[in-house]
């Protein structure tokens, strides 16, 4: 009956429009009211300790530093290295485009910020040069999802925070699969890319022109060798590293490339803060609702429950996909995370599955989720910064998400490619 009450009471308030932090809260707290040894005290409890974590401090972080970024001039430095290496290629202006959202995806730590970013220069400059505009801004949305799975990663840190796993395990099991994913974008887009750039801008691309866009932009490549070197080595914990990339990307853009005005900062600063108080709310309420599952043995009644209907681990895992591709169509990110975490890592624990390696398993079938119809994130901020209409975009981003779906697979029943520097 209690189980009943939390998430039928969770599912009805969703329906209802609810943001999703509220309707965790209040259905905990529904919850807590129909239980006669449990008093309001458990959620205040529950919210607070949630939020007393200095983990979490590295979320508004970088948060603040990529906002920061974006508005200072560092992602059209990046374009720029981007554009000398790979302009002049085949597909050149696709392959630019997803390089530079693996870039920015390395200092903003978000989706969305890195389709923003990219979108708005990429878009037009491809449609210019022949690419179909459905086609670009797909192009744009998918790549968006590097943000997510290049660390540093904030939904990586809620993970962390959620399963009880390292941050810095997580930003290093994410570098290759990054890279993989990358790579498979990359190379679906060169086999399209012939049907393109039938209006092919010429690019400098001369060995003088790469030495100039790096100079140009070496304070920018310099910043994700500084945050994640610092974290790798051990100089500076993930918490410390954000701090640091905030302190960067505000002096970069203010004092040494001048490209954002300090009148703006506190604006920025404050949009920021917006941006992360919805994630506070949707992580602290998350933990009093986790509690009452934990209370109810729930992660383990479904745990027992999958594994005494089939012990194959494959099958299991195809399941546990096709569950988080489903959720994330329709559920946001980081909710998915601390919702989903404590119900199936005691599932994929007893298959020995390493928490690490699910993590990223967990936040790639998010990312597909960015760019799956009819909630996608990255959809409708591409479709936004490319005035694309949202119905060609959602055809388009089909293709794109069958090559998601193969590099999907890969990282999930190949553990290595997210283990190869833990091991």
């Amino acid at each position: 009956m209690t189980i009943l009450i939390l998430f039928g009471s969770f599912i009805l308030l969703m329906l209802l429009g609810l943001p999703i932090g509220i309707a965790l809260g209040s259905a905990s707290i529904l919850t807590i009211l129909s239980l006669p040894f449990l008093s309001l005290e458990f959620f205040t409890l529950g919210l607070i300790s949630g939020l007393n974590s200095f983990t979490l401090l590295a979320v508004i972080l970088f948060t603040l530093a990529g906002n920061l970024m974006s508005q200072g001039g560092i992602s059209d430095r990046l374009l720029k290295v981007a554009y000398a290496f790979f302009g002049n290629t085949k597909g050149g202006l696709g392959t630019v485009t997803i390089i530079a959202c693996l870039f920015f995806a390395a200092i903003s730590g978000t989706g969305s910020a890195t389709v923003a970013a990219i979108g708005l220069a990429m878009i037009p400059a491809m449609v210019k040069n022949g690419y179909d505009k459905p086609y670009a801004g797909a192009m744009v949305a998918t790549a968006g999802g590097l943000g997510v799975m290049i660390p540093p990663s904030v939904v990586m840190i809620v993970y962390a925070v959620t399963a009880g796993v390292s941050v810095t395990s997580m930003f290093i099991a994410g570098i290759v699969p990054g890279l993989v994913v990358a790579a498979i974008l990359i190379i679906y887009n060169l086999f399209q890319s012939k049907q393109f750039d039938s209006k092919k801008q010429h690019f400098d691309t001369s060995w003088g022109a790469k030495l100039t866009a790096i100079n140009d932009a070496k304070l920018s490549l310099l910043m994700p060798i500084l945050v994640l070197g610092g974290i790798y080595s051990g100089v500076v914990t993930p918490t410390e590293s954000a701090a640091v990339a905030a302190v960067f990307g505000f002096v970069l853009s203010v004092f040494v490339y001048k490209e954002l005005s300090i009148k703006r900062v506190p604006k920025i600063i404050l949009e920021s803060a917006l941006l992360v108080s919805s994630v506070l709310i949707i992580v602290g309420a998350s933990v009093a609702f986790g509690r009452i599952m934990a209370l109810e043995n729930v992660p383990t009644i479904i745990a027992n429950f999958v594994i005494n209907l089939t012990e194959n681990k494959i099958l299991i895992l195809l399941s546990i996909n096709l569950l988080l591709l489903i959720v994330g169509t329709f559920l946001e990110t980081l909710a998915a995370i601390v919702i989903l975490t404590p119900i199936l890592l005691p599932v994929v624990v007893q298959l020995n599955v390493d928490p690490v390696h699910f993590g990223i398993v967990m936040i790639v079938n998010l990312a597909i989720g960015f760019v799956t119809p009819p909630l996608g994130a990255n959809l409708f901020m591409a479709a936004q910064v490319g005035n694309i209409k949202y119905e060609h975009l959602s055809r388009a981003v089909i293709p794109w998400i069958i090559a998601m779906l193969f590099a999907l697979m890969l990282i999930t029943f190949i553990p290595t490619i997210s283990l190869l520097f833990l091991s």
